[in-house]
């Protein structure tokens, strides 16, 4: 008798529903995986033997077969020692096989027949509820898999799930968790002075466009992005399950439990491509793909490999990755807002005669040279972060901190989501083609303001473009219905207009 059990094989965040069959023929006692195992499946096999002769159970005398099916189908990861040592069990008739049918089944074996976590359960339980079945996954996964729905058995161990099918004992059902809302950084209370540069990154949470600061070392760059989150709404149902899935193929989905804090994340400038863009030998989610729906934050941009950073232009434009192999093509969702600081050279002290170093200006262009053009096309605001002076620090705490940045931010984006009417856009800095026309068309000085601005600063079509997102953005933390003059004066001020000072 053949048993055959359901599991799944991720395919960037797509589960593929795969079959394993199991089969006991008459020969020399051999166990045999086929259907494109990787590594870890293969060595299934072990653990398997390993964890059945933990709760009493020996592997029959015979030639096991055990196939993956489709067979053209890589296969990769421990989520399949479970599936395999289920179909095994089905097949010596220790489980009932039709009780197998009714579930897709994930999880990593220990040795002693614990059934240990693995990467993917809530990618597997969507799958699975898809499919109208039932989920048996790992026990510290439980509440993340309910979050797909009912029908699902978390086990702590094998034999646990044995008795379960049996009736003997059967599981409680998980409860979906979620974490606990976190601090969200540092409060813009706390920065003192920078008005200039608090007004841009207001405008760029409101929009959630791409922000780059320059200024000297100690200026507070990195104090501003470490804001940035204080200030973001929260995530909405659909965007935080969007998050978690790319957490749990990651692996990197603590607890099981899904969160509507928006990711921030702030890769070291000694990342390599496939760490901050994605894929390896088994392709696995990069930066980019983690921080979805949140903030990137590049520190020290020019010190990032220039081939990494324009890896950045594609998702930067459509939203997502897609990383190619001979045996698959790989797509990960990748919509960020980046946030990056920099120095205007390597000394950082361009501009004063005191501090600069003997090769200034020359060492400004040679420095910034390390960032395209076409990436620094793609960051709709540009502003220069000035030193803090002495008599700033003496200053009282500003009134207004993040609790009341972030009240105008999230209204701001009430605004764009009800503007949207459910077409998918979450924020200006998405709008495109004749959405944007119909809301971010600037009145007639506007309009002739934007032409000659576009002229003299030799403005792409891109550039354009977000210079009209902007200034959308600015009129709504306004209240205004229509983009006047104003809003696109003020985002202009915002457009890089040639080397940093």
């Amino acid at each position: 008798m053949v048993a055959i059990v359901s599991t799944v094989a991720y395919l960037g965040l797509e589960a593929r529903g795969v079959e394993v069959q199991c089969n006991l023929v008459p020969g020399l006692p051999k166990f045999v995986i086929v259907g494109l195992p990787d590594k870890a499946v293969a060595e299934s096999r072990e653990r398997v033997r390993a964890a059945m002769a933990a709760i009493g159970l020996a592997l029959p005398p015979k030639h096991i077969i055990l196939n993956l099916s489709p067979a053209d189908l890589p296969k990769e990861g421990s989520h399949f020692d479970l599936p395999i040592a289920l179909a095994l069990l089905g097949a010596m008739g220790v489980v009932d096989a039709e009780t197998l049918a009714d579930y897709v089944v994930v999880g990593e074996l220990a040795l002693d027949g614990r059934i240990a976590p693995s990467p993917g359960v809530l990618l597997a339980a969507l799958h699975a509820s898809g499919e109208g079945k039932g989920l048996v996954c790992p026990a510290a996964q439980g509440s993340e898999a309910a979050w797909a729905g009912a029908g699902v058995v978390a086990a702590p161990d094998l034999i646990a799930l044995l008795n379960h099918f049996k009736g003997r004992q059967l599981l409680a059902a998980p409860r979906p968790g979620e974490a606990e809302t976190p601090g969200n950084g540092p409060d813009l209370a706390q920065v003192k002075g920078q008005e200039i540069a608090k007004r841009a990154l207001e405008i760029a949470a409101a929009g959630g466009h791409n922000l780059l600061m320059s200024g000297p070392p100690g200026a507070g760059k990195s104090l501003l992005a470490s804001c940035l989150p204080g200030i973001l709404p929260p995530l909405d149902a659909a965007e935080a399950l969007e998050v978690s899935m790319v957490a749990s193929v990651a692996g990197t989905l603590e607890g099981g439990r899904l969160t509507r804090t928006r990711p921030f994340r702030a890769p070291h400038h000694s990342a390599s491509m496939a760490a901050l863009v994605g894929g390896g030998l088994k392709v696995k989610p990069g930066e980019v793909s983690l921080a979805h729906m949140g903030v990137l934050f590049l520190d020290e941009l020019p010190e990032f490999q220039r081939a990494v950073l324009d890896s950045l232009r594609q998702p930067l434009e459509t939203g997502t990755v897609s990383v190619a192999r001979a045996n698959a093509h790989v797509t990960f969702p990748a919509r960020v807002q980046l946030v990056a600081a920099m120095n205007p050279c390597r000394c950082g002290h361009l501009g004063d005669p005191a501090l600069a170093c003997a090769r200034a200006p020359r060492c400004a262009a040679d420095y910034q040279a390390k960032v395209s053009g076409p990436l620094l096309d793609r960051i709709d605001l540009h502003i220069e972060v000035q030193p803090v002076r002495a008599a700033d620090l003496v200053l009282p705490p500003p009134a207004e901190g993040s609790a009341e940045v972030a009240v105008r931010v999230a209204k701001a984006r009430a605004v764009q989501v009800a503007r949207a009417n459910g077409s998918g856009t979450r924020s200006n800095a998405e709008l495109e083609g004749k959405a944007l026309e119909a809301v971010a068309t600037p009145d007639e000085p506007g309009r002739k303001l934007l032409a000659q601005a576009a002229e003299a600063m030799r403005m792409s079509a891109r550039g354009y473009t977000r210079v009209l997102r902007v200034a959308r953005t600015i009129a709504d933390l306004a209240g205004s219905e229509g983009v006047a003059r104003i809003h696109v004066a003020e985002a202009l001020s915002y457009r890089r207009q040639g080397p940093l000072s």
